[in-house]
């Protein structure tokens, strides 16, 4: 693959490594106090899940969610922190890829009437589907030092 700067596997792995400080970005704006105290960040989902228009989801968040809040508060929050830290340094990527994708399409589903937030997710998932087939772990990460994933 002809570039102008870098070549293609080099390309990859910045667009694996912003996606990751994405990720941070996401973590470190979390006001941590209020998601794992005051159960901020739940309540905000709960309200609305509640209000969506499709009944799975209001299903969904009353059966998995309600019942153990302060677990998923940190579930939601430290998941973010390790996806932007395996991303960064590309430690256990194709996992990270797939657990990203995976967070993206449950935000999107749950926001799915935010046109903002839908944004922002279908990107995110996005790079993570083509990071993950392009194998973007190949070039400047912990995985390729240690030779993992080839």
């Amino acid at each position: 693959m002809q570039t102008i700067w870098l070549g293609g596997a080099e390309w990859l792995a910045v667009l694996r490594i912003g996606l990751g400080l994405w990720w941070l970005e996401s973590w470190r704006h979390k006001d941590r106090k209020g998601w794992f105290e005051r159960g901020t960040g739940i309540a905000w989902a709960a309200d609305v899940a509640g209000k969506h228009r499709w009944g799975v989801v209001r299903t969904g968040f009353r059966r998995v969610v309600e019942p153990r809040p302060k677990a998923i508060a940190y579930v939601v929050v430290y998941a973010e922190l390790a996806l932007g830290l395996g991303l960064v340094t590309g430690f256990l990527t194709p996992i990270a890829l797939i657990a990203g994708l995976l967070l993206n399409l449950l935000y999107l589903v749950l926001m799915i009437h935010d046109w903002a937030e839908q944004g922002q997710n279908a990107m995110m998932a996005l790079i993570s589907l083509v990071a993950l087939f392009a194998m973007a772990w190949q070039t400047w990460s912990l995985d390729a030092a240690f030779g993992l994933f080839l």
